[in-house]
């Protein structure tokens, strides 16, 4: 209120925005006026911005309470006029900079004269004589300061506000050095600066290299944001010097890095501890105690540990310069630190320190070392220091730990043989291939490798074997070959048994990597690589054990790179009545290489449906219960079929070639559609070639069978997500399941892959009429029923029903009359006319007419412009649809 009757008084026009007055213009205690009000405005809107402690209610007392909720509303009434009226304050100040005149405010003597003689005084004040005088450096200081807040505060929800309020704030400081902190009319509070500077040096880092320097809050803000921790540790080390960081700030560094580690950043586990360290080091200095972190960090203390310590314990002490005090706090953490290891070895590490023999006199080292003599008397301590740990004749123990340790790391097959040499020889009651519990070889081999009597032999055949499966798995080829070569060598002098097991593994190998190299660009293997594989699937040997999944690698591979002539003719009969994946295998290869012929030749597609048919059907089997019934138990995996739905599974998803994805995919699509209770049938390309119907409905598992549809199209789609017959499958499962937006989505990626992007046409075979007619259904049901008529044009015969029907809906959620441009029948566009006329809505109807003048629509031109228009329009909506469904 006081501050409109200053407006007033100041001759501020009412009903006139600020933001249109030019304050050069103005009489000096009229912008003075303005410039107080917008300021008022602007510094409010900040102040409500911070968290107000709430006092303490008193009893209830209706009066009061009804009083504080008028205040309240009132004050929101105002902070909410202030807040629409921001933009225009903030300009209005920002104008007030350009300024470079004096101003004046008005005092007790100019208002006592307006109240006497208002003519006169009005004439007095504009001449710019009369009242208070303001300085233009004192005003655009205390501007800059409010304008600085202002951008502070809405840098929270906009950060590229920062750098205004970076400006303003540094710019407050400029104008407080020229005009001296003693003036009259300019108070800043000086400390609520330096923290708005400090704070906006941190938020946004200025290019100048040197004002990057001001404070160590920017450079480990900057290093935080950038993820390089380490240089973190450096500057906290650096400042156990100086001390300018305040303790709680490197506290709370440290706690979101434990939150990140948490979360699953096991990379910070190590920066945890180096910054912990550093913390601690600066606690012991300033007399504080250790603190609970540091202690469960160094619970398993070890060199790289131990070095780092050392290093902040010396980099945070001058030992020159400092006091006495801060050297006995030094000497004492690190003596601690000695009395808490239980190895020696980090013992002698620290007491050998340059920085611990400065520190601690003779007798207190003597001291120590008598402490350590009496928790371990047989360990003869020597007083002088040890010059490097690594002299130290270390026990038995300790030296099978650490070669147990390089064995752990080692993927080198010579040193692994050598390091379980000097294992065994040092102890013959352990069994080394135990010692990580990673080490595993599949169960099959497991007890023909531990049947070996020579224990070093049978530590080094299992080992490798573990880590060459190991190095297989993580696609480390190179490694895990050198490790199966050496194994092989090994075992071929005493086990052909093994040896054929290790060249069945090494060609497992070889395949993964072709696969994983050169095949993904689709160059063939080479002959040397598919004769072992056949070698590998025609092999007679007895007694040999075979893992499972190198048959299925091996008849997925002959598939993938089109080896269909062997597999149907060459592969020797007892692989097919003994090996239910080659036989598998066989009727793949066959139904791809009868496909083009007549359709009653496909004797291999029916025999395949039969053996896919057998793996997805239940076993049943009655159960009589406690009150007497029987009932029917169905078995979810069948037993009945040469392997189990999920192994079949797993071989498909071994597959690449497109045309065996296809049929497989086909198949059970078929198999899908063959149940009663089906509503909606879902297409498939070559699904003619399976028979229509399966004797005994009951007995398939039609719920596993959907699953594996959805399974087979997800992972087809992985391999390639452009073949538009896998993604019409997609989109139909997610018709045949009621999710539209989702179908739609598919139907119309399938017909951009087909079309690059619809700047060609969409063939017939992939939008079919069913497929059209889909996508109409989806539409209506989204309640987009101007698509529905558009897209009603689509069929081959244009369905002018089911268009007038969805025409005449006014519940539309889609663009309605936007999309007329996209009608090329000028059936439907006359109908929209006479359906806009009757409605009485003036403005669509115009457009309908407007679509229907064009003379592309004319129908006296020639067909083939008529199919032009057509196609044109055809291409824009189909590109509409798909920004809107993609």
């Amino acid at each position: 209120m006081l501050l409109n009757e200053l407006l007033c008084i100041s001759k501020v026009p009412p009903g006139t925005k600020h933001i249109d007055m030019d304050l050069a213009t103005l009489p000096p205690t009229t912008a003075m006026a303005i410039l107080l009000y917008n300021r008022w405005a602007i510094r409010t809107i900040v102040q409500s911005s911070f968290p107000v402690k709430q006092p303490k209610p008193g009893p209830p007392q209706l009066s009061v309470m009804n009083q504080m909720q008028q205040e309240k509303e009132l004050t929101e009434n105002i902070l909410k006029v202030l807040k629409e009226q921001a933009s225009d304050s903030i300009l209005v100040l920002e104008a007030a900079l350009k300024l470079n005149k004096d101003l004046y405010v008005h005092t007790m003597r100019t208002l006592d004269l307006l109240a006497m003689e208002p003519g006169v005084v009005n004439g007095e004040t504009e001449s710019s004589t009369v009242g208070l005088k303001i300085k233009t450096e004192e005003m655009q200081c205390q501007v800059c300061y409010d304008l600085g807040a202002a951008y502070f505060q809405q840098g929270s929800t906009n950060p590229a506000v920062y750098e205004n309020a970076r400006e303003k704030f540094f710019r407050t400081k400029e104008l407080i050095a020229e005009i001296g902190s003693l003036s009259l009319h300019c108070t800043i509070d000086e400390k609520r600066l330096a923290g708005y500077c400090q704070a906006c040096g941190v938020l946004v880092p200025s290019s100048d290299s040197a004002s990057q320097q001001l404070t160590p809050y920017s450079q480990v803000h900057i290093c935080l944001r950038s993820g390089n921790y380490q240089e973190v540790t450096k500057i906290f080390a650096e400042d156990n010097l100086t001390f300018s960081l305040p303790v709680q700030f490197r506290q709370s560094v440290l706690r979101e890095l434990f939150q990140k580690a948490q979360q699953g950043n096991e990379a910070l586990d190590e920066i945890c501890f180096k910054v912990c360290a550093c913390n601690t080091v600066r606690d012991i200095l300033e007399g504080r105690a250790i603190g609970v972190q540091f202690n469960q960090l160094f619970l398993r203390p070890n060199k790289e540990k131990i070095d780092f310590l050392l290093e902040v314990c010396s980099r945070s002490i001058n030992l020159e310069k400092a006091s006495d005090s801060l050297k006995g706090n030094m000497a004492a953490f690190l003596k601690n630190v000695c009395l808490g290891l239980e190895d020696l070895q980090y013992v002698f590490m620290i007491s050998s320190h340059e920085l611990f023999i400065t520190l601690l006199k003779d007798e207190e080292r003597k001291l120590l070392v008598d402490q350590m003599r009496k928790r371990s008397p047989r360990v003869n301590l020597c007083i002088k220091p040890v010059t490097s740990f690594y002299d130290i004749p270390a026990s038995a123990s300790v030296n099978i730990g650490q070669l147990e340790h390089q064995l752990i790391l080692s993927v080198d097959p010579w040193r692994i043989r050598q390091i379980l040499i000097e294992l065994h020889g040092m102890t013959s009651e352990r069994q080394f291939w135990t010692v990580s519990n990673k080490w595993e070889i599949p169960s099959v081999y497991s007890g023909v490798i531990l049947g070996i009597k020579d224990n070093l032999t049978r530590d080094l055949v299992y080992i490798l074997m573990a880590k060459g499966l190991h190095c297989s798995t993580v696609k480390d080829f190179t490694h895990a070959k050198q490790l199966f070569a050496a194994c092989l060598e090994l075992v071929t002098e005493f086990s052909p048994k093994l040896r054929q097991v290790m060249l069945n593994e090494m060609l497992l190998l070889d395949i993964h990597t072709h696969e994983a190299g050169t095949g993904q660009s689709g160059e063939r293997p080479p002959s040397d690589l598919i004769s072992r594989v056949r070698g590998y699937l025609e092999m007679r040997l007895p007694d040999i054990p075979l893992r499972q999944v190198i048959a299925e690698e091996c008849v997925a591979f002959m598939l993938n790179w089109r080896e269909n002539e062997y597999l149907t003719l060459q592969v020797p009969a007892f692989l097919l009545q003994s090996n239910p994946y080659v036989k598998l295998g066989q009727l793949l290869a066959a139904t791809c290489k009868e496909l083009p012929g007549p359709k009653e030749s496909r004797r291999t597609a029916k025999d395949l449906w039969e053996v896919v048919v057998q793996i997805c059907s239940v076993s049943s089997q009655h159960k009589r219960g406690n009150d007497g019934r029987i009932s029917l138990i169905k078995q979810r995996e069948s037993t009945l079929g040469i392997m189990y739905r999920s192994e079949l599974l797993s071989f498909i998803k071994k597959l690449r070639e497109p045309l065996v994805l296809t049929i497989i995919l086909s198949l059970f699509v078929k198999l899908h559609n063959v149940r009663e209770d089906i509503v909606n049938d879902i297409t498939a390309e070559h699904i003619s070639i399976w028979p229509s119907s399966i004797p005994n409905l009951q007995s398939v598992d039609f719920e596993a069978v959907a699953i594996t549809v959805k399974e087979l199209v997800r992972y087809s789609l992985s391999i390639n997500p452009n073949n538009h017959s896998w993604l019409i499958i997609q989109a139909d499962i997610y018709f045949a399941t009621n999710q539209y937006s989702a179908a739609l989505h598919y139907y119309l990626q399938a017909g951009a892959v087909c079309s690059d992007f619809f700047n060609k046409a969409v063939p017939p075979d992939v939008y079919t009429d069913q497929v059209i007619k889909r996508m109409i259904k989806c539409c209506s049901l989204l309640n987009c029923h101007t698509q529905v008529a558009i897209l009603c044009q689509f069929l081959r015969e244009i369905d002018y029903k089911t268009a007038f029907k969805s025409l005449q809906e006014q519940n539309s959620h889609d663009a309605m009359d936007s999309y007329y441009d996209y009608i090329w029948d000028v059936t439907i566009l006359e109908y929209l006319t006479y359906l806009h006329h009757k409605r009485g809505e003036t403005d669509k109807r115009q457009i309908a007419i407007k679509a229907i003048g064009q003379t592309e629509l004319n129908a006296s031109n020639p067909e083939e412009v008529l199919q032009l228009a057509a196609q044109r329009r055809k291409k824009k909506f189909l590109q509409a649809m798909a920004k809107l469904y993609f």
